[in-house]
């Protein structure tokens, strides 16, 4: 068998029926971001992105991991006193060396749907590459580069105190095509055991005009916040605290005391901690319901292992990785008493620990009812995940433990305007997957049925399951 050319118009699509789907039912579908980590604040400026480097690097921790497993100095990586060219070109230095991660192939189909470039990036194409790129991008704005990839929604992901400005300015700009709307990240609220929770309600105060003095001051304040949330058309919901779970009996009466106690300055027992985020987790899950917002839950991650570059480089610093905590009895515990009184609303799941993906895939299986199709979805590879292998073990295993035909799709989970690519890797594993099971006649070679699962899958699923 010859050798096949790289990243062709058929990448991926290994056999006939697998190019049908793709070029004929997915391919030139909307996109439905519904969780990401892009600046409302960049798109709502409308200033040009000029630089791929700030656009393709900052903050993208993948590719800092990439560098550093080459070997590149932190400088070049993360540095404030190192000029975009210099960091751009340690990372063409590097890209050669990531042959089979995910970075090969996302950087390459970037630079392809992005600047029509079909050259593979390595030292001797950097800097025609890094100057043609720029050429393009002198004039394009964060929501043309949305618009290019017919981007019809992205679900930003924003702090219970933020002041939403940004999106409102969005929302009343007709030249920004894009829908983009906020989600309400929670994670701030559950660290009632660190030395920053008591100025964090300070924030909260702040943005409610509420004074917290009691447990009830500071419902009220997460009331008013959610209510502000959805006026700002908020639909989702978010928690990605990396770290064990447990959810344990409480009464509201003993949690008013744990708060009380904390705010006059008074450590916490474990106890005491695990009692206040079991009366959180319900409080909001129902708040969620009533809102008719999806509740996700990012679980599994443990967090800032490398506290050297944590020191140096902050949060985020790219030195989280795949943690090994239980989560089947957390889950079970918190949608069982949300369900227990008919308040548990849409929710998604996505674990880190790919160990785990029969346990997330069959726990969602226990908690499906007549609310919606789909109603508990198994979410899309993440992170650590997101990558060919990852996508194929999620939707087989999905396959084999719920209904593949609800659901919802793919998502970037991204900083960077430049990864929307990832939502057509995705449909390229699909299609190709599906078409293996035709050609091993496992399904049914029913091209006009299975091309409707494509759509349904990479596209209209999301319509109907977010109602945006």
């Amino acid at each position: 068998m010859s050798p096949k050319p790289f990243i062709t118009e058929n990448f991926l699509l290994q056999s006939e029926v697998a190019q049908v789907l793709y070029h004929e039912y997915a391919k030139d579908l909307p996109i439905i971001d519904y969780h990401n980590h892009l600046s409302p604040k960049d798109i709502a400026e409308e200033l040009p992105v000029k630089n791929i480097t700030k656009a393709w690097l900052q903050g993208d921790h993948y590719k800092w991991r990439g560098m550093r497993a080459n070997g590149i100095e932190e400088k070049y990586i993360t540095g404030s006193n190192t000029s975009q060219k210099e960091k751009f070109l340690k990372w063409a230095e590097t890209v050669p060396y990531t042959l089979r991660n995910p970075l090969f192939h996302w950087t390459h189909l970037e630079l392809k749907a992005y600047f029509g470039i079909n050259e593979l990036l390595s030292p001797k194409t950097a800097d025609v590459i890094y100057e043609k790129a720029n050429a393009i991008l002198e004039n394009k704005t964060p929501a043309q580069l949305l618009e290019d990839m017919k981007v019809e929604v992205v679900c930003t992901t924003d702090d219970p105190t933020d002041d939403l400005n940004y999106h409102k300015q969005i929302a009343e700009n007709d030249n920004i095509s894009a829908k983009v709307l906020p989600t309400f990240r929670a994670d701030a609220l559950f660290f009632i055991n660190k030395d920053n929770f008591l100025s964090y309600l300070q924030k909260l105060e702040a943005s409610t005009n509420l004074k917290i003095t009691t447990l009830n001051d500071f419902l009220s304040a997460l009331d008013t916040r959610i209510e502000f949330f959805n006026s700002h058309g908020c639909r989702l919901s978010d928690f990605g605290v990396g770290e064990a779970l447990t959810m344990v009996d409480y009464n509201e009466a003993e949690v008013s005391e744990i708060f009380t106690k904390k705010l006059n300055g008074n450590n916490l027992s474990e106890n005491e901690v695990n009692k206040y985020r079991s009366f959180l987790f319900i409080y909001l899950g129902k708040k969620y319901h009533e809102y008719d917002w999806i509740q996700q839950y990012h679980l599994g991650p443990i967090r800032n292992n490398n506290s050297l570059l944590l020191e140096q480089v902050g949060l985020d610093a790219g030195v989280d990785s795949i943690g090994d905590f239980p989560m089947a009895e957390f889950m079970s515990k918190l949608f069982d008493t949300l369900n227990a009184t008919n308040q548990l609303a849409k929710t998604i799941t996505y674990n880190l620990n790919p160990s785990q993906n029969e346990v997330f895939a069959t726990m969602m299986g226990n908690f499906q009812n007549s609310d919606a199709p789909g109603k508990m979805q198994w979410g899309s590879g993440w992170w650590f995940l997101d990558q060919k292998d990852g996508m194929e073990k999620q939707l087989n295993t999905l396959s084999n433990m719920g209904l593949l035909s609800r659901f919802v799709g793919m998502l970037t989970d991204s900083r960077s305007f430049l990864s929307f690519p990832r939502h057509d890797y995705f449909r390229r594993i699909l299609c190709n997957l599906l078409a293996e099971d035709v050609n091993n006649g496992l399904v049914p070679n029913d091209i006009e049925f299975l091309g409707k699962l494509v759509q349904d899958i990479c596209y209209n699923n999301a319509v109907n399951y977010f109602k945006f």
